[in-house]
């Protein structure tokens, strides 16, 4: 490899990695702000309303009992949610799990769009940090390609073995030519590709055909 060529190849892997890290930049501040603006604020509430009634030695009704049940298993749920998206409970025991759990809140609030997929009952023993990086490069490619549309689209995913590999393979058929065109084109997709291949040493390859956008992460 000339100079030349190993600077662009840097360049171009520099590029990818300060994008990724800014992409998982803001899914921390983000979640950090949704501990700040609901879950603590939740506790606090609780947590005085519990203080007053001390102070003022006042009995508890049932009804404001049920009221602070509802609220703390309200909090628990969102405490297991918030778990759940830092990392996946299923993660350290089963990929395929993971990627279902993963495409049950992307089904929840993308309900336009028909998510199929194809998952091995089992499947082989991998680094969890591996699968990790696996799952987060799915979402962001979810996140990507699914944030500006809001037409009927149908997405099929499949998880299999090639020999020693392991190949995810998701398959987007977009309900029209400018929505294909424009989601074909978007240079945060090409960023994902070189951070997936740099960070697994394994290979991301897209293809289009018609209306059809092929993905293979392939590690």
């Amino acid at each position: 490899m000339s100079l030349v060529q190993f600077l662009i190849f840097y360049y171009r892997i520099q590029q990818a990695l300060q994008w990724w890290h800014y992409r998982q930049s803001i899914k921390l501040f983000l979640e950090a702000e949704k501990i700040r603006d609901e879950l603590l604020q939740e506790t606090f509430t609780i947590r005085c309303n519990l203080y007053l009634l001390t102070l003022e030695n006042m009995s508890i009704s049932n009804t404001k009992t049920q009221e602070y049940l509802d609220k703390i298993d309200n909090l628990h749920h969102s405490l297991v949610k918030l778990s759940d998206r830092l990392f996946p409970v299923f993660l350290q025991d089963s990929l395929p799990l993971a990627i279902e759990c993963l495409l049950e809140r992307w089904v929840a609030s993308n309900p336009h769009i028909h998510f199929q997929s194809d998952m091995p009952l089992d499947w082989r023993h991998e680094p969890v940090e591996r699968s990790l990086l696996v799952l987060m490069s799915l979402e962001e490619l979810l996140t990507i390609i699914l944030s500006e549309i809001l037409a009927s689209v149908s997405i099929n995913f499949s998880l299999k073995r090639k020999k020693s590999l392991g190949e995810l393979k998701i398959q987007i058929n977009y309900p029209d030519v400018s929505t294909f065109v424009f989601n074909s084109n978007l240079t945060e997709l090409k960023y994902l590709c070189e951070t997936f291949q740099f960070l697994t040493s394994g290979k991301c390859l897209y293809r289009s055909q018609n209306l059809r956008f092929t993905w293979y992460f392939i590690w």
